[in-house]
């Protein structure tokens, strides 16, 4: 699988990395702040492209492979991101003379070019004559070349050469009227590595200089007195490593540095494309592409890129998905948590690297379904997506991905099956062209129920750290409330706290357990002007410094949530407790916050097992014109959250569905899309005026229906 102010004259290392941490610690503007915001073409509606990579193919197959992709329907296609060697085969000489003419070739037959920076792979001789600006692991062992993602971004060496190779690119291609758009560098993110060398050392030091000023400051917001662990100076601060501790790292110290590496992936980023936009035409954009559910790469940090993309792989032996043939669609959140975590950050999103059937890297790599693939592109679609590109064109027959299917099978001529999918994708969007109407407004029902998730980096790295039970996940808790939300038929949105709250009926803050009084008064403020605000278990906890209160334990919560007294408790695996509402129990055993309900408060659900049995599991209370419900509780099943969601919209007077396990309709360009990720026959509610354009109303596994 594909994991798949600029720098002055570079006296010295550190001064270099003052500025770096300095450019780190401003806060990201989005892109319609600093340049002309980009839309790409709304009548084109979805655009579909595939991967290519010429540097790896003879030269005499390029023209006949090209030929391929535009015959077949594909509208763009993707250039450079692996090819720094063929490139600059040796430092300071440049070849770009092959690029030229695969450009030309994609020119010829009709195909946009989204062209690549290459700094995922720094060439051989760059790292032998370098090897410091290699990555080192937990263990200490420096990170050799020979894969992807070995180079620090905070490497000031490493920058320089990064530097040159980008600025010669974009003066070349920055003008190229089928260069369409940038990505740079490719799913930028060590891959869940984190670097201990010393150029993140160091760069670690300054970030900590620039966000507390003092070491005393320092000191006390790691709570440093705690096993004397004070510091006298900042030079003594190492990175957080529990590989060379007795016992557990400082939590404080772990989250700073996760928070550290975040802003040096986005602004080693950021700072690419500030290479790129001095010499590239306004009307290229620029973006990167992402992994939504990689822990070290926080999305919302890259703001400031023209719009941001993701890479998705749903079937590979992790998630089984629905029923016996689950396990070759995957699970149906996958993409539509992506899709609506990626597309609120600018405003518009896309697919740069999308699972092409059959893989060679995951735990299994079985067969997908049959049709498996042709969901997945519409499920983008359904999720907005300006463009979905296929990774790859032809399946490589050498290399590290030779299992791994392409659109072509391996004599480079004969379409995959999986590839057939796309074909007839890429056919179909032509067809919904001719139907488009831009000026379908959202039908109102569906409007009034539109939901936002309110997700935050900060607990999901804190929680992961601190989880106080093997079984807690917090991107598991926001999928399980995404995959209920599915089930509704509800559109969402998943946003920051940058965001207005106010033109959403429904706002739910999943396990968010880091905030300040200042969101709670927010959040009040929103609820009081009709606002529903659902609060899930583990919110509130802690301050933005990671710290308890020193007050009752999350307190600020307490007049939302509608109580006085709050405590959690955890179970161990194969023990279980009950909770009752409505003649129905529920079993959990990852968490439930016990709640003690002030006067006034209406208890939808208690705890009917444990010492604490007819405490509240979930309150409701009413402020001013709207409600806030507090769900203390994460089952395994998520039938009690589901059940307390019903309610809620029931509240917010916002009519929902009820679709099966797996069964998705959502609304996009004035089109109801119909998905079926479930291993049973479906009938959608479809209704019977509707006029259906592709499918049928009743669905087989993995089949997809279109209507308006």
């Amino acid at each position: 699988m594909k994991k798949v102010e600029k720098y002055g004259c570079y006296l010295l290392v550190l001064s270099v990395c003052t500025l770096f941490i300095q450019w780190t610690n401003k806060p990201l503007e989005p892109a319609s702040e600093k340049y002309p915001v980009k839309i790409i073409n709304e009548r084109n509606l979805m655009e579909v492209g595939s991967y290519y990579y010429p540097e790896q193919w003879p030269e005499s197959e390029w023209e006949r492979d090209i030929k391929n992709m535009s015959e077949l329907g594909f509208e763009f296609t993707h250039y450079g991101e692996f090819a720094w060697s063929t490139m600059e085969p040796e430092e300071g000489t440049y070849q770009f003379e092959w690029l030229d003419k695969a450009i030309a070739l994609a020119e010829k037959y009709n195909l946009k070019v989204i062209l690549c920076t290459p700094t995922p792979t720094p060439p051989a001789w760059l790292s032998y004559k370098h090897p410091e600006i290699l990555i080192k692991n937990a263990e200490g062992r420096t990170i050799q070349h020979g894969a992807r993602q070995q180079a620090s971004w905070n490497s000031e060496v490493y920058r320089q050469y990064v530097e040159k190779i980008v600025t010669e690119m974009a003066k070349r291609y920055g003008n190229h009227q089928n260069v369409w758009g940038w990505q740079i560098d490719n799913e930028p993110s060590h891959y869940d590595s984190f670097d201990y060398s010393d150029n993140a050392l160091i760069a670690f030091r300054q970030w900590l200089k620039n966000k507390y000023k003092t070491i005393e400051e320092l000191n006390r917001v790691w709570g440093n007195a705690f096993w004397s662990q004070d510091y006298n100076h900042f030079d003594q601060i190492l990175i957080p490593n529990a590989k060379e501790l007795v016992q557990q790292p400082n939590p404080h110290a772990i989250l700073d540095f996760k928070r550290f590496t975040g802003d040096a992936v986005a602004e080693f980023v950021v700072w690419q494309q500030e290479l790129l936009k001095k010499h590239i035409s306004p009307e290229q954009w620029v973006t990167t592409n992402l992994m939504a559910d990689h822990s070290i790469v926080d999305p919302l940090r890259f703001k400031e890129l023209d719009f941001v993309t993701y890479t998705k792989y749903l079937v590979y032996g992790s998630d089984m998905g629905y029923g016996d043939q689950g396990f070759r669609m995957g699970g149906s959140t996958a993409l539509g948590l992506a899709n609506d975590l990626f597309r609120p950050i600018t405003g518009q999103t896309g697919v740069m690297e999308l699972q092409p059937g059959q893989v060679n890297w995951g735990t299994y790599n079985p067969q997908t379904l049959p049709g498996a693939v042709r969901m997945w592109i519409y499920h983008v679609f359904a999720g907005g997506n300006k463009f979905v590109c296929n990774y790859r064109f032809r399946q490589p027959l050498s290399g590290g991905e030779q299992y791994h299917y392409g659109i072509m099978q391996t004599d480079g001529v004969s379409v995959s099956t999986s590839g057939k999918e796309y074909v007839q994708v890429a056919q179909e969007m032509k067809k919904l062209r001719k139907e488009y109407n831009p000026q379908a407004d959202m039908p109102v029902q569906h409007a009034a129920r539109k939901t936002a998730i309110l997700y935050s980096v900060d607990t999901r790295w804190e929680t992961e750290n601190q989880p106080q039970s093997r079984d807690w996940n917090y991107f598991s808790h926001i999928h399980k409330y995404r995959k209920i939300l599915q089930s509704y038929a509800v559109p969402v949105d998943v946003i920051d706290e940058t965001h207005d709250f106010s033109g959403y009926p429904v706002l739910i803050a999943p396990a968010y357990q880091l905030l300040d009084k200042e969101l709670i008064g927010r959040w009040k403020r929103y609820v009081e002007q009709g606002g529903h605000l659902v609060l899930t278990c583990r919110t509130g906890q802690k301050d933005r410094n990671a710290h308890l209160w020193n007050e009752k334990f999350a307190a600020p919560v307490y007049e939302l949530a509608g109580v006085n007294e709050l405590f959690f408790d955890v179970l161990p695996a194969g023990k279980y407790g009950v909770i009752s509402s409505d003649k129905s129990n529920y079993a959990w055993h990852t968490w439930a916050d016990i709640m003690t309900p002030v006067d006034g408060t209406d208890v939808w659900a208690v705890y009917s097992n444990q010492f604490y049995a007819g405490k509240a599991a979930v309150t409701h209370t009413r402020i001013g014109k709207g409600t806030v419900t507090y769900i203390g509780a994460d089952t395994e099943d998520g039938k009690l959250e589901s059940d307390m969601l019903r309610k809620v919209y029931a509240q917010a007077k916002a009519d929902i569905e009820d679709l099966p396990e797996g069964v998705i309709m959502e609304w996009q360009h004035g089109f109801w899309i119909g998905l079926n990720y479930s291993s049973e026959e479906q009938t959608l509610p479809i209704p019977a005026n509707a006029r259906i354009i592709i499918g049928d109303r009743t669905l087989q596994p993995a089949g997809v229906v279109v209507w308006k």
